[in-house]
């Protein structure tokens, strides 16, 4: 079911003018949790008093008069609709004679609005509630909001009884209904969020910018591959003098950087770059998010968790990472130690190569480097496989900080974004 809410006018004004545009809106599919069929959820959304000029009242309209041209409507009064407010996002319409089913009919309030406010006040149980969630959640993450409907029946006393979810029906913006559409020619549904800080990005780039540096240089002093070579007893002059220079001075700056991060760790007001958030398997539902999440990235699950920061696998790679990076550091020490025999600093420093012999360590410290390239190579791929199907600007982050949700989307580690 889609169809699209058009915005022309039938007739054009005698005097020249530039009318402000209708927002145009798409109604997609109508989800049925009990009894009602989806036609009948659609027309429960629909209800709405003649000439309404609410989008996503006209879209409805139209929605339900090309699908189920069958079902009329009764006639609503504007006395009969509570509009929502800013408190109480949903609205409350009475229907008199509304058809439920193809042969009786009855009169109903209708509660309308968002999924997280209607949720609060129906009657439904835990289980039901936990599917309409889920479903919503899929719907944000595709760029459509969810119009829940409820509805309580109205005794002969005229008061409404307990209100239970009937399902719901996903609207959004009309451009992006078509085929191949785009959130982006609609820049008002999306959200900018700062998530990362000055100081974070700077590190990482200098962490981008040593590492290769420290793979190149590593490279060429186990395997010099360019210049002249000391066997067929040309003079090789300095050259492996400058790049065991530059190993030695990129390694230092990498220190320091790696320093650095350990005292934001436990300095730092960001909740991002705290140590806590190291380990994020704290609960059980941390655990399950895992689990959706490696689904998600091995393409068997459509749809994963969201997160503003880091998923539960992302934390724990970066932190496998960073403990990587600490032994790569302390193996680098220890060979460079070996210069420097006469100082007890250095003599204790270079104790694993004595133990484990200079080939060993150096073997060992290469295997690290290939290893930290096999995560960049996947890290890489993740971040512009995750920036496509998600859209969200994680890539551009660590240049301006900030990512894009839609507006309504949950994070699991966030507020829902307003």
């Amino acid at each position: 079911m889609s169809v699209s809410a058009d915005s022309s006018s039938a007739s054009a004004p005698s005097v020249p003018t530039t009318p402000r545009a209708e927002p145009r809106m798409w109604v997609g599919s109508a989800f049925s949790l009990e009894h009602l069929s989806e036609a009948r959820v659609l027309a429960l959304a629909a209800l709405a008093p003649r000439g309404s000029t609410d989008p996503v009242d006209r879209a409805l309209g139209r929605a339900l008069r090309s699908e189920r041209p069958d079902i009329r409507l009764p006639e609503v009064e504007p006395a009969d609709v509570d509009p929502a407010r800013v408190d109480r996002r949903y609205s409350l319409t009475r229907a008199r004679d509304f058809p439920l089913s193809a042969g009786s009919s009855a009169d109903v309030m209708v509660m309308r609005g968002r999924m997280t406010d209607v949720l609060r006040q129906v009657s439904n149980g835990p289980e039901e509630k936990s599917v309409a969630r889920r479903n919503a959640a899929v719907a944000l993450r595709r760029g459509c909001r969810t119009l829940a409907v409820a509805v309580a029946p109205i005794g002969p006393d005229g008061v409404p009884g307990k209100y239970r979810l009937e399902g719901y029906v996903t609207v959004r913006p009309d451009a992006a209904a078509l085929e191949g559409g785009t959130m982006a020619a609609h820049p008002g549904n999306w959200v900018r969020v700062n998530v990362w800080t000055g100081s974070l990005r700077l590190q990482h780039w200098i962490n981008v910018a040593m590492v290769f540096i420290l793979s190149c240089t590593g490279y060429f002093i186990m395997d010099p591959f360019f210049g002249p070579a000391a066997p067929n007893g040309t003079p090789t002059g300095f050259l492996m003098g400058w790049m065991r220079l530059i190993h030695f001075g990129a390694a230092f700056v990498w220190l320091v950087v790696g320093a650095t991060r350990v005292v934001l760790a436990f300095i730092s007001r960001d909740p991002y770059l705290r140590w806590s958030a190291f380990w994020p398997l704290k609960k059980k539902e941390d655990v399950r998010n895992l689990g959706r999440v490696v689904q998600h990235y091995a393409l068997i699950k459509k749809e994963g968790p969201l997160y503003l920061a880091h998923n539960p696998l992302q934390q724990l790679t970066y932190t496998a990472v960073y403990v990587a990076c600490a032994v790569q550091m302390a193996t680098g020490l220890t060979l460079f130690g070996l210069y420097n025999q006469g100082n007890a600093l250095w003599r204790v420093a270079a104790l694993p190569v004595h133990w484990f012999g200079v080939p060993g360590v150096r073997l060992f410290h290469t295997a690290m480097m290939f290893l930290l390239w096999v995560f960049v190579i996947i890290h890489v791929y993740l971040a512009v496989r995750a920036d496509s199907l998600e859209r969200h600007g994680g890539l551009s982050s660590m240049i301006n900080g900030g990512v894009w949700l839609r507006r309504g989307a949950k994070p699991v580690d966030a507020p829902e974004v307003e």
